[in-house]
């Protein structure tokens, strides 16, 4: 009863009340999803280990509650497999079912609505840069390097994840645009939502932007900064879901 009282009180962070003109899910659908898809586009490879149930949950945004259900779920289904001992775990399945994942996919309208999400957040990102610029203290630049550094030596995509928003949120909170600032912290939540895991090669190589970014804020140049913010949120265009499976898509009509 504890569980559904939960998993009831646990808003879907992923659909119609977020986005409008996207499909709503549950939140288990969401995570089962955003795991489904990683897979399917070989971000998350056979016989690799997912991280502790409480890090997925940290790193997908949900509860823990949240998180077992969806990976029981997935295993029940032989997308994932558990194992118990010294070197147990969740491991992604050497043979995952193909039609289980062609149905953990996002539809059409939700990966239109990312990218939308997308271009809302750059907007915002070069407008806190550039004042970031500007206003950021010594203290908060210190704790901006410091997080890159959390990120550079982060072994997996959760905890690169959540060093990642944490980033991020204070480049806003830097800026001292006082009120637009929550809006701009509303804007990365809703876009994290749609986070789905990813290699920690990838995502240590796009820390190389943040390093960047804290440089240029440190030394004042302003425009630089807009620059480095600008390239890195625009990418995800095509490094997000729904640019990965469109290349998928038009690599398979090929």
């Amino acid at each position: 009863m504890t569980d559904q009282l939960e998993e009831t009180a646990e808003p879907s962070r992923l659909g119609a009340s977020r986005i409008s003109g996207t499909e709503r899910r549950s939140a288990m659908d969401a995570v089962r999803m955003r795991i489904g898809m990683a897979i399917s586009l070989g971000l998350l490879r056979p016989g690799e280990r997912l991280p502790d149930q409480e890090d997925v949950a940290l790193g997908l945004s949900v509860s823990p509650i949240t998180a077992r259900r969806a990976l029981a779920s997935l295993a029940e289904q032989g997308v994932v497999v558990r194992r118990r001992g010294r070197a147990g775990g969740t491991f992604v399945a050497d043979a995952p079912p193909t039609d289980v994942l062609a149905s953990l996919s996002a539809s059409a309208a939700e990966s239109q609505a990312v990218n939308r999400l997308v271009d809302r957040r750059l907007l915002f990102e070069c407008a806190v840069t550039h004042y970031a610029a500007v206003n950021a203290s010594a203290e908060q630049l210190d704790e901006l390097e410091r997080l890159t550094r959390e990120m550079a030596e982060s072994s997996d995509w959760s905890y690169y994840h959540r060093m990642d928003e944490q980033f991020h949120q204070l480049v806003g909170t830097a800026s001292c645009l006082d009120s637009a600032v929550e809006v701009y912290h509303e804007t990365l939540a809703e876009l994290y939502d749609y986070f789905i895991p990813y290699p920690i090669e990838k995502l240590h190589k796009s820390n190389q932007d943040h390093i960047a970014l804290v440089a240029a804020l440190r030394a004042g140049r302003v425009e630089e900064a807009v620059e480095v913010s600008r390239k890195h949120v625009d990418i995800l265009h095509r490094t997000m879901f729904m640019g990965l499976a469109q290349g998928k898509r038009d690599a398979a009509s090929s």
